[in-house]
């Protein structure tokens, strides 16, 4: 079967499918053309190609698995993410393109220090913690997490690749060395916020198989984990340290309230990449 045959009937089964949730333009293509290229052992077709038959029963198989709304790395067993490619597996939070402007933000602000220190707040597999880790050689770098299997992936994803980052079991702040406390330049959280009320309206691709704790803290608007992190964040951070947080666009606003209600400076909402999140920062006085 030629390669843009399989392509079409796959484009078609995922457009169809109603637990995927298409929010992107042309996403069903680009992750079926995804799949084909894994699929032939990282080797893009031509068009006209016949696709072997071990080939093509891969393909199928993993598009199959997407139409019931399984994410992408779970299916590949990988995630990629500002030019890492990290082990991903069920259980921990599949880290997603839109987070790579949170890393961004943490990443432009650490360069320009000295000796700099970073916290991942909530890391999952150590997706931005990681990613700071490789574009700032010179950073110490902690990621925190309460799930005892995502702070294991994430020390292995570290050792896979080579980069040093050190992380621990613990809740927000809970479980970092007391001496980093007061010396931090950036905090980090991708926190969960979708509000106890709105879980079961999720897409299935999402509620079905993200952990439950990576995507709501069971607060009425969300903002709980956001609210104590706010909170906790200036016994860690060193003066003019920045806190950054991911964020559903409406819930932007009431994040930049609370953090010059703290008293934070600078507290204002960062928009990069694609639209559907943003980074609210503030800095500590």
């Amino acid at each position: 079967m030629e390669a843009s045959t399989l392509l079409e009937r796959a484009v078609r089964a995922m457009k169809g499918s109603p637990s995927l949730d298409h929010w992107q333009r042309d996403r069903e293509q680009i992750e079926a053309e995804e799949f084909l290229f894994h699929a032939l052992g990282g080797r893009d077709p031509k068009s006209r190609e016949d696709v072997p038959a071990s080939a093509r029963r891969r393909f199928e198989r993993w598009v199959a698995r997407r139409v019931t709304g399984e994410p992408v790395p779970y299916i590949l067993g990988f995630a990629e993410f500002r030019g890492l490619c990290l082990i991903a597996k069920p259980g921990v939070f599949v880290p997603r393109y839109s987070t790579e402007f949170l890393a961004e933000q943490a990443v432009r602000r650490l360069r320009a220090r000295w000796r700099p220190v970073a916290v991942d707040l909530a890391t999952g597999g150590g997706t931005v913690a990681l990613s700071i880790a490789n574009e700032v050689r010179k950073a110490r770098v902690f990621g925190t997490d309460v799930s005892a299997s995502a702070v294991s992936l994430a020390r292995r994803n570290a050792t896979r690749l080579g980069l040093r980052a050190t992380f621990v079991r613990g809740d927000l702040f809970g479980g970092l060395p007391e001496h980093v406390a007061g010396k931090v330049d950036v905090v980090t959280l991708h926190p969960p916020y979708v509000a106890r009320g709105e879980l079961r309206d999720l897409p299935d691709e999402i509620r079905r198989f993200e952990p439950v704790q990576t995507l709501s803290d069971r607060s009425v608007d969300g903002l709980g984990l956001v609210g104590r992190t706010i909170a906790e964040s200036p016994e860690w951070l060193r003066s003019g340290g920045w806190l950054c947080i991911e964020i559903a666009p409406d819930r932007a606003r009431s994040v930049v309230t609370a953090l010059r209600r703290a008293g934070f400076r600078e507290a204002r909402s960062t928009k990069g990449g694609i639209g559907v999140t943003r980074v609210v920062v503030g800095r500590v006085p």
